[in-house]
């Protein structure tokens, strides 16, 4: 057994973790992370950049088979999907090295083992320590004045519903599929589940939606969720919303799997080669030693307060092990404020409505603020600019001109309230909504703003100006 002691300890190493770790060590904190797996965690390798890549490699795909739309012809135009992988490889591999070079650069020390935080014993008189258990059975005792937890999430399942990592998947296994199937129904309509179904559609594979509530990414505006059901279904995407899943007539045979749905009182039987479960994540709590400490849990997540202190207030938590938006730049902000206020800094409190939130479907999709619902439901009286991409000259050119921009505002103080987007490339469009939220501009100042011409960001800048029917190409 070995003893180490640090200003700092972080458990996890994913993005709110190493963020964390980092901005300690440059308020000149001693930092030691424990990670079990990878630095990188779940966002690195089994989430946003290698479902990004892929996401990359399929979009390519289907852009190619509608070159002679450019006056490109290009015969024989195929999917070599080894290839998709080992690009998708190359990418984690080049950011996974880049991040162990930021381990070293800011002298931060990574214990790879399975981590647990203990009580009160001989080696700290409260709570906090880490006990580190390697792979080869030795192990380390980690003692800090801070601890940081950091342990993420991972894919839920659904009652009776029994994931074999083959035929029935997370999206998890779906990144390790070596080939793509014919056909696949997804459970669940969220962020995730509409990118793979994106994704797989492109690639080529039949795909199937099933949703339980009324309509797909139902944490968007309601007219961002109709306009994404249009296109899903111009381009041959099946939904089934408003359908529940009887787990129990789950059943696999045959190199395919059977089940039925319940829609509206009515079953329905569906059938394909796989199935991929996409119906939100778990916070990971179990088995990290919490019930070791006086640290709150509530409704699954770590509970704590603006300054990310849990109730005991030297124990810190980040990321989506404290539920919330479960974003990576969100997990990543909130190791920035777990960091700075430890190290005596007051940091800005996070705002979560005012956090940009983008899903990488085809077309994109990007939001922040309140939907006209929410607005609407806190007593605002709201006031409405769209501004369609078809009117848009960039979007033409780049040959995709589906979609709008919606800007909510507030009649009486004339405040922006949110902004959705739907569109070509709208996830690189959203953080000017985002930064005149925080800035508290108003839609007249945006629109104000002279957006260069040709490109996409003109319908921000007019959707703000339509808010007082004063759009330009309107």
């Amino acid at each position: 057994m070995s003893e180490h002691r640090y200003d700092v300890v972080v458990l996890g190493g994913g993005i709110g973790g190493y963020t964390a770790a980092i901005r300690a060590a440059q308020l000149g904190k001693t930092v030691g992370i424990v990670e079990k797996e990878k630095m990188g965690g779940t966002c690195l390798h089994q989430g946003c950049i290698p479902s990004k890549a892929l996401l990359r490699s399929a979009e390519m795909f289907a852009a190619m088979k509608h070159s002679e739309d450019y006056g490109i012809s290009a015969e024989n135009v195929s999917l070599n999907f080894e290839r998709v992988l080992e690009r998708k490889d190359r990418i984690v591999n080049q950011l996974h090295q880049g991040l162990q070079f930021l381990m070293k650069k800011n002298k931060i020390t990574i214990h790879h083992g399975n981590g647990r935080v203990i009580g009160p014993s001989i080696f700290s008189p409260r709570s906090g320590a880490v006990s580190v258990e390697k792979e080869e059975g030795d192990i380390e005792t980690l003692l800090s004045n801070n601890l940081i937890i950091a342990t993420g999430s991972r894919p839920r399942s659904l009652p009776g519903l029994e994931i074999d990592g083959t035929y029935i998947m997370t999206s998890e296994d779906a990144l390790r599929m070596e080939t793509l199937p014919k056909s696949v129904i997804i459970i669940g309509g969220g962020v995730i589940g509409v990118e793979w179904a994106s994704m797989l559609h492109d690639f080529g594979v039949e795909v199937t939606i099933v949703e339980v509530d009324n309509r797909l990414v139902n944490l968007e505006d309601k007219d961002v969720s109709k306009e994404l059901e249009r296109l899903f279904k111009k381009r041959g995407i099946k939904l089934e919303t408003g359908a529940k899943l009887i787990s129990e007539s789950v059943k696999v045979a045959d190199g395919s799997v059977t089940l039925q749905v319940d829609k509206q009182g009515e079953l329905q039987e569906l059938s394909a080669e796989r199935v991929l479960v996409s119906v939100g994540r778990v916070a990971n709590v179990e088995g990290i030693g919490l019930e070791n400490t006086d640290v709150k849990i509530d409704k699954g997540v770590i509970r704590v307060n603006a300054s990310m202190q849990t109730s005991e207030s030297h124990i810190y938590a980040v990321g989506d092990v404290i539920g919330g938006l479960m974003l990576a730049h969100m997990a990543g902000h909130e190791g920035i404020v777990a960091a700075e206020h430890l190290a005596g800094h007051q940091p800005e409190e996070l705002q979560a409505h005012l956090v940009a939130k983008c899903t990488y479907t085809r077309p994109e999709i990007a939001s922040v603020g309140w939907t006209q619902e929410q607005a609407e439901a806190k007593g605002h009286q709201v006031k409405v600019g769209k501004f369609s991409f078809k009117g848009v000259g960039k979007a033409l050119v780049y040959g995709d001109s589906d979609g709008f921009v919606k800007v909510i505002a507030d009649k009486e103080t004339n405040d922006i309230l949110g902004v959705h987007m739907i569109g070509p490339q709208v996830t690189n469009s959203i953080t000017e909504a985002a930064l005149a939220q925080v800035l508290n501009a108003t839609p007249w100042e945006v629109g104000q703003t002279i957006h260069p011409h040709p490109t996409l960001s003109e319908a921000l800048g007019e959707a703000m100006l339509a808010v007082d029917g004063i759009a330009i190409s309107g």
